[in-house]
């Protein structure tokens, strides 16, 4: 079946096109400036990816405290569109500020930045899901969504790395080559951003005449209390809570994994490359085979999945595992999160879409806290990346355990 996009819809893609341009950055090009200039203060490898995952964790955790408060002020009736508007900036701002620092310190403090608004923008932007498509479009779209934001942001990418890799050719310092990729990533995601921000109008809203500050937050209270009340919903957020805490650890840390083990920088940016490539096609695949398929048993192929890449890493020592390890993950990438946030967004309440995905994120970027750090802690205690890598099996056995139990119990359950 072949989907024709409206407006909105096409516009919210966009969105998706240009803040994936830079999270391929961090997932790629970032952290291996970052041993660059770690290096230049001496410190070692196993230090460098720790640092990395616990700079990382601190991001998640920050989205973690605010996501819901803010998610839940963004359902107020006109509320969503500037608080979107603010999480770009300070995403945006802070990418392009990355290139003018050369102390390791500041860098990660200033990374922290950016990456809250990003993981911030998020929030409300998942949650326009329900604004921009119907129901039944629902698994479509927000696969449409995650594939061409896969292949966009290959464009300034590679943009970056013609810069990045050939420096000396420019007569440009690695420092001047990375200002100039930071800039061009803060553009992309700005310029994109702007066919949503011009289209969106916020349908699923609350009414709230005053105090809107304090009604939000008895709103977001009265709804982390009762939650445990629609089962369905609590065990997805429990269930998301395991497995997508891994799929996170392993898109923010495969880069600096790889420089840790010691592999060829070009290759891992080759490899990581072809893992937006391959997540393109299988993400459109995945929201196709949900009209064949329930997206319950979609789902659990891909924690299955992702459970034997946890698995592999433990062996991973050589720049071709590398790049199996990278069509693997491109394979299940965008399956994954695109039939999480479309089977998410059709088991809540749509006008509370907002206030949901924020808790949604605690579970979530925020949970990350717990696989940034466990890689990082594991890699120090062992003295081995791989066994820190391997210790995220754990995380996608739970997921899978509790999705199950959620998976069985009706949807209309979920909404008494």
């Amino acid at each position: 079946m072949k989907l024709k996009l409206t407006r909105q819809e096409k516009a919210w893609i966009l969105y998706d096109v240009g803040n994936s341009a830079f999270v391929l950055m961090v997932a790629t090009i970032v952290p291996i400036y970052f041993n660059y200039l770690a290096g230049l203060s001496n410190i070692s490898q196993v230090d460098y990816l720790a640092y990395w995952g616990y700079a990382a964790s601190a991001a998640t955790l920050i989205v973690a405290m605010i996501g819901p408060v803010f998610g839940t002020l963004a359902d107020t009736r006109n509320f969503k569109k500037p608080i979107f508007i603010v999480s770009i900036a300070v995403g945006a701002i802070g990418c392009a500020v990355l290139g003018l620092i050369q102390s390791w310190f500041a860098f990660l403090a200033v990374f922290v930045i950016a990456k809250v608004g990003y993981s911030s923008s998020l929030v409300f932007y998942d949650s326009m899901l329900t604004d921009i498509s119907d129901e039944e479009r629902l698994d479509a779209v927000s696969a449409q969504g995650y594939a061409w934001g896969y292949i966009g942001s290959c464009i300034p990418f590679v943009v970056s790395l013609v810069f990045v890799l050939g420096a000396e050719q420019f007569g440009f310092t690695m420092n001047r080559a990375m200002m100039i990729a930071f800039l061009i990533t803060a553009a992309w995601w700005v310029i994109m951003s702007l066919p949503l921000l011009k289209n969106y109008h916020q349908k699923h809203y609350v009414e709230v005449n005053g105090q809107v500050f304090k009604r939000s937050f008895g709103r977001l209270f009265d709804t982390l209390r009762n939650i445990k009340k629609e089962k369905k919903v609590f065990l997805f957020l429990v269930a998301f809570f395991f497995y997508i805490d891994g799929v996170y650890t392993i898109i923010e840390m495969a880069t600096a994994y790889g420089q840790a083990l010691g592999l060829d920088s070009t290759g891992l940016l080759g490899a990581l490359l072809l893992t937006q490539i391959v997540a393109f096609p299988c993400s459109i695949l995945f929201g196709r085979l949900v009209h064949k398929y329930h997206p319950e048993k979609l789902i659990t192929i891909c924690i299955m999945a992702y459970s034997g890449i946890a698995v592999f890493g433990l062996f991973l020592n050589t720049q071709w595992q590398f790049w199996v390890l990278a069509v693997c993950v491109g394979m299940f990438q965008g399956g994954i999160q695109a039939l999480s946030r479309s089977y998410f967004a059709r088991i809540i309440p749509a006008e509370k879409s907002g206030e949901y995905f924020g808790i949604l994120d605690i579970c979530g970027k925020g949970a990350s806290f717990l696989g940034t750090t466990l890689v990082g802690a594991v890699s120090q205690i062992t003295g081995s990346v791989n066994v820190g890598v391997g210790a995220l099996i754990l995380l996608f056995l739970a997921g899978l355990i509790v999705f199950g139990m959620a998976a069985r119990i009706p949807l209309t359950n979920s909404r008494e």
